[in-house]
């Protein structure tokens, strides 16, 4: 088990995050000196350029947020628009099979929660580690063993 990270650990896609966030300030730049710079629009519609700007940025500052968060009492699942905590012993199996956009979970409940925070676009190899640690940590953290009582 030495080979499992130190909790609290973050997964997270780092060059997505990297690419939306630059996206989101480039357009936003760009939209808002077009805005400017455009002599024939009125103050409403220069407002209205660097609203849709700011909006374009903010969804996707939203799709970067995502990430699992896994600590001693369990894993937090931020989505797009969710965020879900789980007990380590509700998470049953980390699948992440060939041609999967993202990690799924495998819960107690019978349902799945698709983890975005771990998922194979720019960095696949990444990915395949990150989900890796994730299923050792789910196993061993919800199987129970009785010599760790002792310690």
């Amino acid at each position: 088990m030495s080979d499992l990270p130190t909790l609290p650990v973050t997964f997270r896609p780092g060059r997505t995050r990297a690419v939306l966030l630059t996206a989101g300030v480039v357009i936003f730049l760009v939209i808002s000196a077009v805005a400017l710079l455009l002599e024939q629009l009125g103050p409403g519609e220069r407002l209205s350029f660097v609203v849709t700007g700011g909006l374009i940025f903010w969804v996707l500052a939203q799709l970067a947020r995502v990430r699992v968060v896994a600590e001693d009492s369990g894993v937090t699942v931020v989505n797009i628009a969710s965020r879900r905590r789980l007990a380590w012993a509700e998470i049953l199996q980390v699948n992440l099979r060939p041609g999967d956009p993202w990690v799924f979970l495998n819960l107690s409940d019978g349902t799945s929660l698709p983890a975005l925070g771990i998922q194979p676009g720019i960095a696949k190899e990444r990915a395949i580690a990150d989900a890796r640690t994730l299923r050792s940590l789910v196993e061993a953290r919800s199987v129970h063993h009785p010599e760790e009582d002792r310690g």
